[in-house]
């Protein structure tokens, strides 16, 4: 088997000896790694004014802008040698209202690029740009641990704060989420108060005066992606107000917002349309996403199109929706969808192999955790097969996420090779209302270490799973909790464990990550440490590798500032003091997600011998 380009390893470490490739393992029939690899996602769309054209990044080997015409199809590149980014942290490019630039953000600065073609120019350090009108950008600036507003002149780009005068308000927290109004006199933000992290308020800036009232805000509700009306009457807005993400839509001036739509689902991504009658929006319940319309005066909501997962919707002048989408089959790519309901495929970047193998798509399971809570995944099985199959339960990342129905190459290609996979949506969640999602507040590592375990047990009645070949394999978030179950499972259920850039100490990480890991993944769940160390140390599985069996695969990048490296170090470290076996890997040139190429099949791999040998 070929070694893949361009792999630069940093630290290779063996605790035990290293995981031969067996052999008798065969490549699955269908997948290939380095296929999964190149599938390019094209994401992070916005319109031009005259809503003729797209900006977007296409990813590829880099991350590089792009524009796009729905109408002819034609794709043109705009930048080069943009670093790979996570599509899920990214900003997005915007097209000036003259149409004649594009703003972006790399490396901690905003570039502009000529749509007609022409060399970048790099203008300030600051991200999320927005148009205010075609000579001035509203960007993000990091000051003195938070985000803040600022206006910049593209002729003379020195900074200047947007928000001057804030009477009676908290200035304490990060302003994100910049919507300039049509006139690009006033700006609407989302403001998130360092006092209560599970806070977003919408705030109104007028751009001249830097005057700033607060449109919404109360205590433990989260308001945000507001976004103007075409006339610049109205603003519509993500509430989170009850159970569910809901829409609303408020008039500046008026005391209330009015509830645009509801349901026992979560609205996200809202979108005017050109007319403003009405919103594209994202509808989320269960395992799927529904692209949804939703009358902007009665707050009726009809069904665009079903299922899949939908992001980031914009209007063409005709009224029709581009869209990002992508399922269990289906790669990411980019359609247009009309008012009808009619779908048309725009963009489908995945190589053919990709789009030629096979897809097993998933069932939805549910089983009770070990204290009774009813736990939803999807479960893949392999096709064919002469005798019970071993089987992987797979926790997602963040924790404030679930595993939907999205394209997962890797779940496929394990699969393909005769592997059972059980996603799961363990308690924190969304998908399930507010109060699902909060159930592991201030209980990392315990109840939600506790679904991994039912996870396990539930396969265990299955007939073709083989219960005593199982392991458990997460990134992030998901790669905490394999680390937990692994560590905190007196039975022993899992045979091995895959733990990609995940935390291993939660004291040690608070104080190693990055503003937002620290503080909107942690603290805003788990509380300040010197208020619950207790909870901290119950979460924090370094503590307890003693009576751990399994072999554990390590593997974290080294630029990684969300999960810092250091945390795989202490690991490693624990688990070589122990005596136990593990594997360790870290990639140089690799942050939060193993993006490039060869680092991404080379991990893969060593989890494809680490599992067929220890799965034996």
């Amino acid at each position: 088997m070929p070694e893949p380009l361009g792999i630069w390893i940093g630290k290779e470490e063996y605790g035990g000896v290293p995981t031969p490739r067996r052999p008798d393992a065969a490549d699955p029939p269908h997948w290939r790694l380095e296929a999964i690899a190149a599938t390019e996602r094209a994401r992070s769309l916005s319109i031009a004014p005259d809503r003729g054209s797209l900006a977007l990044i296409l990813d590829r080997e880099t991350s590089d802008v792009w524009s796009f015409e729905p109408a002819s199809r034609q794709l043109t590149r705009l930048t080069t040698g943009r670093d790979l980014q996570p599509y899920w942290e990214d900003t997005t490019p915007v097209i000036s209202p003259d149409g004649a630039l594009v703003a972006y953000g790399d490396h901690g600065w905003v570039w502009l690029v000529p749509t007609a073609g022409g060399p970048p120019r790099r203008l300030v350090e600051a991200g999320s740009p927005a148009w205010a009108g075609p000579e001035r950008l509203v960007v993000g600036v990091d000051r003195d641990d938070c985000s803040r507003l600022a206006i910049v002149d593209i002729a003379d780009p020195w900074p200047q704060p947007l928000v001057r005068s804030v009477p009676g308000l908290d200035r304490r927290g990060d302003e994100v989420e910049a919507a300039v109004s049509p006139d690009g006199r006033r700006v609407a933000f989302t403001f998130r108060p360092r006092g209560d992290l599970n806070r977003g308020e919408i705030r109104l800036a007028e751009l001249a005066t830097g005057e700033t009232t607060a449109l919404t805000g109360a205590p433990g509700v989260r308001d945000a992606e507001p976004c103007w009306s075409p006339d610049g009457r109205r603003l519509a807005f993500a509430a989170q107000r009850g159970e569910w993400w809901q829409l609303h839509v408020v008039e500046p001036g008026t005391s209330e917002a009015l509830v645009a739509a509801a349901g026992a689902a979560d609205l996200s991504s809202p979108a005017w349309s050109p007319d403003g009658t009405c919103l594209a929006a994202v509808r989320s319940a269960g395992f799927q996403d529904d692209l949804v319309l939703v009358d902007a005066a009665g707050g009726d909501v009809t069904e665009l199109a079903r299922g899949g997962t939908w992001g980031s919707p914009v209007w063409t002048a005709d009224g029709a929706v581009v869209v990002e989408y992508e399922d269990q089959g289906t790669p990411p790519e980019l359609r247009l969808v009309t008012p009808a309901g009619k779908i048309e495929e725009l963009l489908a970047p995945a190589p053919a192999a990709i789009r030629a193998a096979p897809h097993v798509r998933p069932e939805p399971v549910s089983f009770p955790s070990l204290d009774g809570l009813e736990i939803h995944g999807l479960l893949f099985r392999p096709p064919g097969g002469e005798r019970p199959a071993p089987a992987v339960v797979y926790p997602h990342g963040g924790p404030i996420e679930l595993y939907g129905d999205y394209w997962d190459g890797h779940a496929q290609y394990f699969v393909d090779k005769g592997y059972a996979w059980l996603a799961l949506n363990f308690r924190g969640s969304t998908g399930r209302g507010r109060s699902f999602q909060y159930l592991n507040h201030g209980d990392w590592g315990v109840g939600d270490k506790d679904d991994c375990l039912a996870a396990a047990d539930f396969l265990r009645t299955l007939d073709w799973v083989d219960g005593d070949r199982l392991a458990i394999l997460g990134a992030s978030y998901g790669s905490y909790l394999a680390l937990c179950a692994v560590a905190d499972d007196p039975e022993h259920r899992f045979r091995a464990a895959v733990c990609k850039y995940g935390e291993a100490n939660l004291l040690s990480s608070w104080t190693q990550g990055d503003r937002d890991g620290v503080l909107y993944a942690g603290m805003n769940m788990m509380g300040h440490p010197s208020e619950n160390r207790g909870a901290y140390l119950r979460g924090s599985p370094i503590h307890r590798l003693a009576g751990l069996t399994a072999p554990i695969l390590v593997a974290t990048g080294e630029l990684d500032e969300r999960v810092h490296p250091k945390q795989s170090e202490e690991l490693v470290a624990e688990l070589r003091r122990l005596g136990k076996t593990f594997e360790y890997v870290t990639y140089p040139t690799e942050a939060h997600g193993f993006l490039r190429a060869g680092p991404q099949v080379d991990f893969y791999r060593r989890v494809e011998r680490f599992l067929d040998w220890h799965l034996l």
